[in-house]
């Protein structure tokens, strides 16, 4: 007995008739009728009554037209459900965000994902980045997006590359610093600065480009991994903001922020990584989340 058995009961339940029932289950009426010899055989009793031209349902093809219902109806339920899935209108989306791409991705995700796919879920972990690293590990999260300088390869890990977006101090419209038309990394280090952690590689960077006086570990005066909350202190304060620029765009097209020129300016730039668990097939609803990080990661 399968489900096309089931669907062919019902059928001649309700139009009556085996010739219709066959018309509208795409078949001849000879193929229905062994379908129904076969589901009566595996249930054991007969189905339906051929009473003339007249095709009845027994109690017991009664029981069961009633039982085939909720069966059927279930099963359609399914496919349409794991066609959902495949086209990546239905499942999870459970990702982890590195401070940079949580400060240009988490809050556009969420309201793209409620508005054009409200029947996926979502989850996203922030934190540092090998943290979300043991999570991935552990099964707990599909991705990461975060800073490839902070990623060391393993033969366990799929690292894809993002591209890098620019970097750049920035402070307060109204900052003491911002109407001054020639600034130096001496200009800006009298101001408290805000960043996120840094890898060694933008610390040797900015070393080798300013001087020891721009290693992250002294020159940092705030620091932590959330740069929403890095900016919000920028906005009330005379800290200047380092790192990605784009993170800052909201403030900066608003006129709040102003993104600060110094001489010679910052060379090193934010690099970001896909990074999957390598061999792990991912669920469909991936790639949108996927096509998503493309479109939205960028300066």
């Amino acid at each position: 007995m399968n489900i096309r058995h089931l669907e062919h009961l019902l059928a001649i339940a309700e139009t009556g008739s085996f010739s219709r029932a066959a018309e509208r289950s795409f078949m001849t009426q000879s193929a229905l009728s062994r379908s129904i010899q076969t589901l009566e055989q595996t249930l054991g009793g007969r189905l339906i009554d051929r009473i003339g031209k007249r095709n009845e349902l027994t109690a017991l093809g009664h029981d069961v037209a009633e039982r085939a219902r909720a069966i059927v109806l279930g099963a359609q339920e399914l496919r349409l459900s794991a066609q959902r899935f495949q086209q990546g209108d239905g499942g999870a989306i459970s990702v982890g965000l590195g401070s940079g791409p949580g400060a240009l991705l988490m809050t556009p995700l969420l309201c793209h994902i409620a508005t054009q796919h409200p029947g996926v879920r979502v989850n996203i972990a922030r934190g540092s980045t090998e943290l979300l690293l043991v999570q991935l590990r552990s099964r707990e999260l599909e991705a990461l997006v975060v800073d490839a300088r902070r990623i060391a390869p393993a033969p366990d890990l799929k690292i894809e590359s993002l591209g890098e977006l620019r970097t750049g101090f920035i402070c307060r419209a109204d900052h003491p610093l911002a109407r001054r038309r020639k600034l130096t990394l001496t200009d800006v280090l009298k101001h408290p600065v805000a960043t996120t952690p840094l890898s060694s590689e933008v610390a040797r960077l900015l070393v080798e480009q300013f001087g020891p006086h721009a290693d992250p570990d002294t020159m940092a005066s705030l620091r932590c991994e959330d740069i929403n909350s890095l900016i919000d202190a920028v906005t009330q304060s005379d800290a200047v903001f380092l790192g990605i620029a784009a993170a800052a765009r909201e403030g900066l097209a608003s006129g709040r922020l102003k993104e600060l020129h110094i001489t010679p300016g910052v060379k090193a730039t934010a690099r970001f990584a896909y990074v999957t668990l390598a061999g792990r097939t991912a669920a469909p609803v991936m790639r949108l989340f996927r096509r998503f990080v493309r479109d939205h990661l960028r300066d």
